[in-house]
């Protein structure tokens, strides 16, 4: 008879057990689980709802429980549907009648909402340490390659030059921002469901607070509807993981572009690439290519669960039961996406004299020669239409600026001197860049302080919330 079956007079139809059982995606909570069920049957004995020799017993159940889940001795199976009801028959195999006891004071509404809560904020910290593992892999590229030119680019065409450093810092950036959001989420999902109840609360004496403390929660979610309804953890950490693959998706685009033979800027290590079945000559970047590909399906898990959500009254559906799938999957990409990227980017060979050679061959450095006319007192747009005709000749020779003679310059602006040799060389155009943030190589290494300084904030975060989440472990 199944757990909750006592109004019923007849067994479940066997589809639907088969379909409504979550077990076979849920039981990655078990841990969580038990970590939630012995914070709640302490509580229990504490608040003296049941006597401290029958939590002693659930406790001891409990943890043998626990154990043969991890061996895998014990049998999960679908007639007790979901993680929870397997893990309290266990229970009640392992030492009895008591074990029903444990149930006292909760429902599976909120014993799911605050399992997914563990699950996520372990998983959280996971991440946040990957990202960084990442940014210093870019970091590590960039300071090995601070005198590294190579083209910058906008519609996919050759604009200015930019360091390759500068271009490895921007990535750096754009992860800060996803450990940021990432970390900031953490708050919000350290928050305790358990003690809501159904929905409504429960009738016995209960101290929620106490329950929270011992799992490290900063608090409880206050309200019991809003505590068992919503899943905006879930959204926000799946709109987060979106982000996160989209950055991971186009420096993946950009790695396959620059190892192509077209670009030929760098070359993935081996243990990062495949071949082909049929042709031998093959090395395909198929780890960037299904990055990006994977992107499609975070972006899918956030549709889904945002749609799932929309039209559901308060307070808990069967619906929900499709948060779970989909979190999963996204936590699992998302790992596997940035453990690899960080040793893929590390021993990515940089080809510095093809990036060079590609911005010696282009016109990156017709806005310095407009510049230069504007710091001669020609009003910009007419040094621009000045610049653009010197380009249109150029094309029609078949040469670049810097193949012009100075009498050739001449011919278009007398106020151009000997000088503009100088200023039109790739290295003098980024070191030109001399902003806050932008390409001049002082610039960058100013960036790379900061991102070093922000790093290290983000591991002593790390460090803090390991120790959070981690003590119920031990």
């Amino acid at each position: 008879m199944k757990l909750w079956g006592g109004r019923f007079t007849k067994p479940t139809n066997e589809l639907v057990d088969e379909y409504t059982a979550s077990i076979s995606f849920d039981k990655k909570l078990a841990q969580y689980d038990i970590q939630g069920s012995l914070a709640h049957v302490e509580m229990l004995a504490k608040c003296e709802i049941i006597p401290v020799e029958d939590a002693e017993a659930i406790k001891k159940g409990l943890k043998i429980v626990a154990e043969k889940i991890e061996a895998g001795e014990a049998e999960l199976t679908e007639a007790n549907e979901d993680i929870h009801m397997n893990v309290e028959k266990l229970l009640i195999d392992e030492v009895g009648a008591v074990g029903g006891k444990l149930h006292t004071g909760r429902s599976r509404n909120d014993q799911v909402a605050l399992d997914m809560r563990l699950y996520l904020r372990d998983s959280l910290v996971t991440l946040v340490e990957l990202l960084t593992k990442v940014q210093g892999a870019l970091l590590t590229q960039a300071k090995a390659n601070l005198d590294t030119i190579l083209p910058g680019y906008t519609h996919l065409q050759r604009a200015q030059p930019v360091l390759f450093a500068h271009h490895m810092m921007a990535y750096v950036s754009m992860f800060e921002r996803d450990v940021e959001r990432l970390s900031d989420s953490f708050k919000r999902v350290n928050r305790s469901p358990l003690g809501a109840g159904a929905l409504a609360g429960t009738t016995f004496p209960i101290d929620r607070h106490d329950v929270a403390e011992k799992l490290n929660f900063d608090g409880v979610v206050e309200n019991s509807l809003d505590a068992v309804s919503d899943r905006d953890f879930v959204v926000e950490f799946l709109s987060n993981a979106s982000l996160t693959i989209m950055h991971l998706s186009r420096l993946s685009e950009e790695l396959v572009q620059w190892s192509s033979a077209e670009f030929n800027f760098v070359e993935l290590d081996d243990a990062f690439c495949t071949g082909s079945s049929m042709m031998p000559q093959k090395k395909n970047p198929d780890v960037a290519e299904l990055v990006r590909g994977k992107t499609g399906r975070v972006y899918g898990n956030l549709i889904g669960m945002l749609t799932t959500l929309k039209g559901l009254p308060i307070a808990y559906n069967k619906d929900m039961q499709e948060d779970k799938e989909g979190m999963f999957d996204t936590m699992e990409t998302l790992k596997g996406a940035l453990a690899l990227f960080a040793p893929m980017i590390e021993t990515m060979e940089v080809k510095k004299d093809n990036m060079y050679a590609a911005v010696a061959d282009d016109f990156s450095n017709a806005t310095d020669l407009a510049d230069y006319l504007v710091n001669k007192d020609l009003p910009f747009r007419e040094a621009h239409a000045v610049v653009g005709q010197v380009v249109l000749h150029c094309i029609q020779e078949n040469i670049y600026l810097l193949d012009l003679s100075l009498t050739d310059f001449q011919s278009f602006s007398e106020l151009i001197d000997a000088d503009i040799y100088d200023i039109l060389s790739p290295k003098a155009v980024v070191n030109a860049r001399d902003v806050v943030g932008g390409t001049a190589k002082n610039r960058v290494q100013d960036q790379m302080v900061q991102a070093e300084n922000r790093l290290q904030e983000s591991k002593t975060w790390i460090e803090i919330h390991e120790e959070k989440v981690n003590v119920l472990k031990k």
